[in-house]
Order: C-alpha cells, then structure tokens, then sequence
C-alpha cells in the first residue's frame, strides 16, 4: 500500500504531466477585476500619436462629408473622397449652397480666409506698419560774407536798400483798403472826389499809394470799367507850385500847351462844361510831399482842392504830405469851400511791425544774416525814437557794414602776420581758426549796437563816448546805484560802488582824492550834479544827471562796459 508522500509526488507529477500535454491557453483575467494596465513610456508616445493622427483623419473625413452633403440636393448618400493628387479629373467649381451647418468655433476660425469681406484682415492683417517719417525742416546756414561769397554780401545789402520795392506792403492793409475802396466809389459813381494821406516819414504811405493804383487798375480792367488815366508827381520836383495844373491838363489834353495860370483855367472851364468833360477818362492824381505847394497865401493848394467840386469833374485826387497837422491848418478853408478831403492818418510803426518787416525782407535770402536779438533790439530802438522803417533798414544796413569791417580788420591782422614771422606755425593756425570762425558769424548785437549809436547821436552820448576809461567807469557805477529808488548819495557811497566794479573787473582803482576830482570834472560837464555845504568831500551828495538809458546806450557797445552795467 502506497505512502501518503508517494502518493503525493505522484499526484505533482501527473499535474506537471497534464500541463505540458494541454495546449489550452490560461483564461484572460479582465481588467476590471485587476489592477491598471502600466504602459512604458515609448509605448504610450506610440500609442498618442497614432491617436492623433487618426482623430485628424477622421476630422478631416467628416468635414468633407459634411461640406458634400451640403452641395448635394437631398441626396444623402457619402460620396467618395476625391484625393488632391489625382489630376485626371479637373476640379469643378462647387455651386452656391445652402447655409451650412454651424460648425465649431475652432474650425470656423481655421476654414475661414482672411479677406477683406469677412473684416478679419484688420484683426489678423500680415501687413508691416509703414515707419513715421518725419518731415524736413529746411535749416538755413549762415552765411560767409568773405572770399567767393562777397556776393553774399551784395544781395543782403540790395535786400535792405530803400530803393528795392518789396511785393507787398505789410502792416498797411488797413489802410490800403480804405483808400481802394475810396477809389472804387469815384469810379463807379464817375464822381470826382480828394483824399489827403498824412503820416511820420518812413510809415509807408507812399508805398501803399503805389500798390492801390496798381490794384485799382487791375479791379477796373476785371469789372468791365473803363481804366482811369493815373498822374504821380512828387511836388518837390515842380519849378513852381502852380506847374501842377499844367501837368494835370497835359494828361487830359497831351499836344496842348500853357503855363500854370492858364491850364488852371483851362482846367476849371474843362470840369465845368458837360460836353467838354464827355468822353473823358476818370483821372487819378496823386500828388507826393504836398505840403511843398503850400504858400503864403495857400492859393494854390485851395486851388487844387476846388478842382474836384466841379459839376463835371473826372479827377480824383490823393494828396500825400507828412506833416500831420496840415489838414488842421488848411482843412476848415476848404470845408468853408465846400471841398473837405477825406482824412487818413498812417500810425508810426510799432516795435513787432518792424521786426515782421525786416524779416519778411530777409525771409527770401538762404541764410541767416543776423541774430534774432538783433533785429530786435534795432526795431525796439526805432520804434521807441520815431516808428520810421526806413531809418530801421539804414540801421541793418550799417550794422552790416560794422561787420564786413571787422571781417576785413581780421583778415589784415592774418595778413601781417604772416609776413612778419612766417615760421610760427601756432600762430597761424589760432589766426586762421579765429578767421574760420568769424566767416560763419552773423550780424551780432553789438554790432547793431554800434549802428544804432551813430544814427541816434546825441551830445550827451557823445561827451559819454569821448570820456576817459575811469570817467566812464563813474558813470557806469552811478547809472548802477541809482538803478533802484534812491535819487542821490553821497561821494562817498559812489566811490564804493566804483571800487567794486574795479575789483570785479581787475582793473586798478584810483585814489580817494582823484576820485572826488573826477566828479568834479562830470559835474562841470553836466552828466553829474554835486550839492551840499560839507567841506568834507565824501559828504557831498551827488546825483545823476543824465538819463540811464543814455549811459547804457553809448557804452553798450564796449564789452567792458557792457559787463559792468550787467
């Protein structure tokens, strides 16, 4: 009888047996009744991007399908999909369908074309932002008034020349229309009728007159009226003062000939008879420095006047004087005669009229040929002295001179020394940098300065000018400390305000006494006024004068002084 132990290796190995013999796989354990399947990491790479590439197959299968069925009408059978690469059948264009089925927002996005009926291309537009370029700004240089560029020099002289007619009168359109239309009125109406321009010299009344009988002729040529004769004269030209009739009568009658009583007469007759006065052109007659025919008994200008009251007159008459108080002396005799002028005043030029006028002259030149302050402080000076432009350009002019002298003084000094010692090498070139420099250089303000003080002379700038150094220094520390609210001090006081302006300027002072001396001298000259009964000198009180400006205007041009009076 067998074991137990027999019977169990027997039993093992009949199972081991049974096993080799049974082809049978083992039954598959399900999953959920197991733990989570682990993939290794190249398998799951493998495994999502198989998946993605079959979803995006069967993303695109479906879209095709969806866009054929749309195409289609009612016929809901899949087509086959037509592959891009077979060329043996030519693409036909798809018919206009009906509103398709709405579709995601992704894929709407992505099938849409960018184009400028959808209005994507602003939001999603591939072109690039033109750069902002700025605009050019011209920059005149300045200019070289040496060398090959003296014509330079020439054109800015001819620019500010009292003889070159600018195209336009500036600051005097007011004016200008006031008389034009005065002008038109006459013309229109054939009345004759007198106008009298007064003003200061240099306030552009003659200027103006010139530029309205070039506009009124050009408005009657236009507007269909027949051109009326113009006569301009300047009276100071006339041998006599009754010449002016005879000249008046020859632009009427030109082969007839008489002197001044008879054309006045012939004159006179003319204007009064209606069939001597058919036919005849309306006549302009302006009549430059008016106050030349002004006589004892003022006959002839009365004269003149009494022409335009005549029943059958043609002539309008403009009379141009400076004296603006003529009309005062004559007008209430000729409004006793029934022939009152119409009045126009021309105002002085103010400071900007000026500054506008000379720059408008040099706006047309390629460079800059003076500094702005400059031009400043010549149209400040003008206008507070007297408003004439034609003194303001006689200044620019002469500035422009001071300048070319200095140009021409340095260029001297070069000169000589280069003969002198034409081996120094240092020396030459600090000359020719200095002369490189000065050739770019413009019309300075000390320059204008200079200009200025020698058209506005005065005795009290000429005796202040003529002083000697330390006199002038005096004067300099006076105008100082009298600057604020005191009138007067005393000698003393001033000889503390000079001695600081010596020490200032490093220039060696004099003594006390000297001093008191000196101030004695400026008040024999009377530019200082000393008072007081103190025997003691330093007592005494002293006052200026003179005016400030005065002091300031003639030693400004110095840079010395122009540094003490700072």
């Amino acid at each position: 009888m067998p074991s137990i132990a027999d019977h169990s290796v027997e039993q093992l190995v009949s199972n081991a047996a049974g096993s080799a013999g049974d082809s049978t796989p083992p039954k598959r354990r399900l999953r959920s009744n197991s733990s989570p399947m682990k993939l290794s990491p190249i398998k799951c790479k493998r495994v999502s991007v198989a998946s993605v590439a079959k979803l995006s197959g069967v993303e695109a299968e479906l879209e095709s399908r969806v866009e054929e069925v749309g195409g289609c009408s009612g016929d809901l059978t899949p087509q086959k999909r037509k592959l891009r690469s077979d060329s043996s059948s030519p693409m036909k264009p798809r018919p206009v369908s009906s509103p398709m089925k709405p579709k995601s927002a992704r894929r709407s996005l992505n099938s849409c074309t960018n184009t400028s009926e959808n209005g994507i291309d602003k939001y999603f537009s591939q072109k690039k932002p033109q750069a902002f370029v700025k605009p050019s700004v011209v920059v005149k240089p300045n200019w070289n008034p040496r060398g090959k560029y003296k014509e330079q020099m020439r054109i800015v002289k001819e620019a500010l020349h009292l003889s070159t007619v600018p195209s336009t009168v500036t600051c005097r359109d007011v004016e200008q229309k006031r008389v034009l239309e005065f002008c038109k009125s006459c013309i229109e109406q054939e009345k004759a009728g007198s106008l009298y321009a007064c003003g200061c010299p240099g306030t552009g009344k003659s200027l103006s007159m010139e530029k309205v009988k070039q506009l009124l002729v050009n408005w009657a040529g236009e507007g269909g009226f027949q051109e009326p004769d113009v006569l301009e004269l300047n009276c100071t030209s006339l041998t006599k003062t009754s010449d002016i009739f005879t000249k008046i009568l020859a632009k009427h009658q030109p082969h007839k000939k008489a002197n001044g009583t008879t054309s006045l007469q012939l004159l006179q007759k003319l204007y009064s008879q209606k069939t001597q006065s058919d036919g005849t052109k309306m006549m302009l007659v302006i009549a430059d420095e008016l106050d030349y025919l002004i006589t004892k008994d003022r006959a002839v200008l009365h004269d003149l006047f009494m022409l335009t009251t005549y029943p059958f007159s043609r002539c309008i008459l403009i009379g141009v004087a400076n004296a603006i108080d003529l009309a005062d002396r004559f007008v209430p005799k000729l409004q006793s005669l029934n022939c009152k002028p119409m009045v126009l005043t021309f105002r002085a030029y103010s400071k900007d009229q000026i500054l506008k006028i000379l720059q408008e002259r040099l706006v047309a030149l390629p460079y800059i040929v003076f500094q702005p302050h400059a031009l400043e402080l010549c149209a400040r000076k003008v206008a507070a002295a007297s408003g004439d432009m034609r003194k303001a350009l006689c200044i620019s002019r002469s500035a422009i001179e001071m300048l070319e002298a200095e140009l021409r003084e340095s260029t001297d000094k070069l000169n000589s020394s280069t003969v002198e010692n034409p081996f120094s090498e240092q020396q030459t070139a600090s000359a020719l940098s200095l002369v490189k420099k000065q050739e770019t250089d413009v019309v300075r303000i000390d320059h204008m300065a200079v200009a200025l003080s020698k058209t506005f002379k005065s005795p009290v700038m000429d005796t202040i000018q003529c002083l000697p150094q330390h006199q002038q220094v005096i004067m300099c520390s006076a105008a100082k400390h009298f600057r604020g609210v005191k009138k007067d001090t005393t000698i003393g006081e001033l000889n503390k305000s000079y001695l600081a302006i010596c020490k200032s300027t490093l220039i060696p002072p004099v003594g006390s006494f000297e001093f008191s001396s000196m101030c004695k001298v400026l008040n024999d000259q009377g530019l200082l006024k000393l008072s007081g009964q103190s025997r003691d000198i330093k007592s005494k009180r002293v006052t200026l004068n003179v005016d400030e400006g005065d002091i300031t205007f003639a030693l400004q041009g110095i840079r010395f002084f122009r540094t003490c009076l700072e």
